[in-house]
Order: C-alpha cells, then structure tokens, then sequence
C-alpha cells in the first residue's frame, strides 16, 4: 500500500474521524507522519480542554504502523507499553510529528538479525498552536525478525 492510500484509509477509520484526528501528512518512505486534532464539543472535556484520552489516541498506533511498513513483512511488530505525561491543557488544534530515523532502523534490524525481540522505545511530543508542548508519550514497540521459512523441494 502506498503512503497516500495508507493517508485516506486511516483518515476514514471511525475511531479517528470520530474524535476529530486527522492524518495530515506521510512520507512516501514512511519515515515520518504528521496528525492533528482540532478542538471540538464532541473531544472538549469539563473543564475545556482536549481529553486525555484522545490526546493519546492521536498517537497510538502510528509508530506501530510506521515501522510495519518500514520494516516489510520479515518482521513482527507490536506496541507493547506506553507512558504518557501530561504536561499542560491541551487546547485549539494540536499536533504530533513522528520520524523514524535510518539509524533507529538499522538499531532495530541489527538487535533482531538472530530472531531476538527487540523493544525499542521511542518519544512523540503533542504540540498545540504556539508550539508548547501539550503532552509526552513514549511508546516502547516489540519488534522479531519472522523466521525463515524453510521449503522442501
């Protein structure tokens, strides 16, 4: 699937339109992400700002199926924790950039070359329109290279 596909599919996926979550941007090498969340009646909570809930929501999956994509179909990917801090009330439109960087790849691959788990942790920062930063999540991934597949022939 290319990049541009992925885009519109996770842009109609209820649980995103639903609470406001827009994928705004993805790199055609799946390196790097970007999302929004704008401020609606239906993601405002009590007191006015974004709900916590939701602040991670925009998050959650999106290493996840980032390194999927990177990585191919040799590899195992899971989230397997997460840790979320909040920082400051997240009000008006807020954002989050993810980047996998080449060396975080090749980190990866060479701890799962011999078919160990690997769990990398890596950190997304929410951002609202002055560019504070709103919350912290890190989100620790379980990644296995697949076993070869032997074939008798």
């Amino acid at each position: 699937m290319n990049h541009r596909l992925f885009k519109w599919l996770l842009n109609f996926y209820p649980p995103y339109w639903a609470t406001g979550i827009t994928i705004t941007s993805v790199a055609p090498d799946f390196h790097r992400l970007s999302v929004r969340m704008k401020m609606h009646w239906y993601n405002r909570n009590i007191v006015g700002t974004h709900f916590g809930g939701s602040l991670y929501a925009m998050v959650d999956p999106f290493y996840m199926l980032m390194l999927i994509r990177i990585l191919g179909e040799d590899y195992v990917v899971w989230d397997k924790a997460a840790h979320i801090k909040f920082v400051k009330p997240g009000k008006g439109t807020v954002t989050a950039d993810f980047q996998v960087e080449r060396s975080t790849i090749d980190t990866i691959k060479a701890r799962t070359a011999d078919g160990e788990k690997y769990l990398p942790d890596l950190l997304v920062l929410v951002r609202d329109e002055a560019g504070e930063v709103v919350a912290r999540i890190a989100k620790t991934l379980y990644v296995r290279r697949k076993a070869p597949v032997e074939v008798d022939g």
